[in-house]
């Protein structure tokens, strides 16, 4: 009988010890930037390096994606339970039957532009071979295009300028914190007669913010909050204190093995730095914009790129 009761005295502190643990994993959040280490994501890094996490309570482990595990297949895989989007993106996934919760914005202007070769314009180069990131992101220049009747040949590459820089290519899209600074490392000439800069014609649509699935989000609403706002205090720090911020970035990318270097991160930290703050307001207002959500629903459904319309009050928390 006393055996017995041990047992089951071991089998209760067992399972008890198996339910912490669980309750201990389930309370992590791991955080999937939707590329590799970069300035691009320097608040985040910041919010982990300087403690601002643990302060919040939340516990965070932030987890680069692979070719083979991008960021939004982990998303929807319960690999991760936060990622980074732009807007076009969360509205395509939402659009394909996978509610988001935008839980931070940090983008207030869109970064996007188009790099023409011989210093040309881009909107007199009909049927143009252009390069276009495999990976997505190029929802509203496929949206220039044909409104335009450009009719560009779009050709896929995965992460760097070498394609335009070998001649390859008429134009190739661009971010302004990210390839833009390669081609200009590269040697391209750059002009305003060259380089079309979407935020300038109707296409100024937010892009990086924070999304979480909404059953996670309805499950754990304080939880992704409290990650939030931490974020939030991690990119605030960094606009106030950039060469460290930039000390810290190049301590992920050294971790990360990845191939860049301190000027193209300086470079990139201030223009994602730039692009945070509201061309009305003149503040880092860190929050989604129901008119160019608006705009970019419009403008993916009249190009066919979304069944119907994705709302703002469908990509936030309706209870805000």
């Amino acid at each position: 009988m006393m055996k017995r009761a041990l047992y089951l005295l071991l089998f209760i502190l067992l399972t008890l010890a198996t339910a912490q643990q669980a309750s201990a994993q389930d309370e992590t959040i791991v955080f999937t930037p939707q590329w590799t280490a970069q300035a691009q994501f320097a608040g985040y890094y910041v919010a982990e390096a300087k403690g601002f996490y643990q302060e919040a309570g939340v516990k965070v482990r932030i987890e680069h994606p692979s070719i083979t595990q991008p960021s939004m297949s982990r998303l929807l895989n319960n690999e991760c339970q936060a990622t980074t989007l732009q807007l076009c993106q969360a509205m395509e996934v939402v659009d394909g039957g996978n509610p988001l919760v935008n839980i931070l914005q940090t983008s207030m202007n869109n970064a996007m532009v188009i790099v023409s070769a011989r210093d040309k314009n881009p909107l007199t180069q009909k049927g143009a071979r252009v390069g276009i990131w495999s990976v997505g992101f190029g929802q509203l220049a496929i949206c220039m295009s044909i409104k335009d009747h450009l009719d560009y040949q779009w050709v896929r590459f995965a992460q760097n300028v070498n394609l335009f820089v070998a001649g390859a290519l008429d134009a190739t899209l661009a971010m302004s914190y990210n390839e833009y600074y390669q081609l200009v490392q590269a040697g391209i000439k750059m002009s305003d007669k060259n380089v079309y800069r979407f935020c300038d014609h109707g296409y100024n649509v937010q892009e990086d913010g924070v999304y979480v699935t909404r059953d996670y989000y309805e499950k754990h609403k304080d939880q992704a909050r409290r990650f939030a706002q931490a974020s939030k205090k991690g990119w605030e720090w960094a606009a106030a204190h950039p060469e460290e911020t930039l000390d810290i970035v190049m301590q992920y990318v050294e971790k990360n093995h990845i191939a860049t270097n301190r000027v193209l991160q300086r470079l990139m930290l201030k223009e994602v730095l730039r692009l945070q703050v509201d061309r009305e307001s003149k503040k880092r207002e860190f929050r989604l914009r129901p008119d160019m959500v608006r705009r970019a629903s419009q403008l993916m459904v009249e190009n066919k790129m979304l069944k119907r319309e994705v709302t703002y009050g469908e990509l936030i928390d309706n209870g805000q």
